[in-house]
């Protein structure tokens, strides 16, 4: 099973801690893992091409599948909006994932 969790800051998402494998299928046809893997690397893309901000990323694939990502103090508001605007798009998608594939995900919203 796939745990997220998803840790909130006075309303902004500082990190997102991603663990485990959905084995909802077989390997390269888990549509559970594909969605989450998307979601996950295109937010860490889109914080770094888009809202230009480099977020402490930790990952290793091979022990059980495990993603970390720390966002860094936003202090200009522009750049606040950007990086809030893809957190919170990464947020509502893993949490439309959890909501069809409860089997095989988690997500845990910490406020």
């Amino acid at each position: 099973m796939i745990k997220a969790r998803i840790t909130h800051n006075q309303n902004q998402i500082v990190e997102f801690i991603i663990t485990g494998h959905a084995d909802a299928g077989e390997y390269g046809q888990d549509i559970v893992c594909a969605a989450v893997s998307v979601l996950s690397i295109s937010t860490v893309n889109g914080l770094q091409e888009v809202a230009k901000i480099t977020p402490e990323v930790v990952s290793d694939d091979e022990n059980g599948g495990y993603l970390q990502v720390k966002i860094p103090l936003i202090t200009d508001n522009n750049k606040y909006l950007e990086v809030n605007a893809i957190l919170q798009t990464f947020e509502n998608g893993l949490l439309d994932v959890t909501t069809n594939y409860s089997n095989y995900i988690q997500t845990e919203i910490i406020d």
